[in-house]
């Protein structure tokens, strides 16, 4: 399984609720915040459900 480094890049202040509870899940909340996650299904969708927000690298 690959892992996924995901660094929050703006911020979150003007999203509707589901995104602010998707970085949330991620474990990501301030502008520079990162987080090393397992790059399963499920996250690669969270993922792009804020990409507009958050810098991705392969791990």
């Amino acid at each position: 399984m690959s892992k996924l480094t995901i660094i929050q890049t703006r911020s979150q202040i003007k999203c509707p609720k589901r995104q602010k509870d998707t970085l949330k899940a991620l474990g990501l909340g301030r502008i520079g915040k990162t987080a090393v996650v397992d790059g399963t299904p499920q996250v690669r969708g969270m993922v792009e459900k804020v990409h507009h927000l958050v810098k991705v690298t392969e791990a």
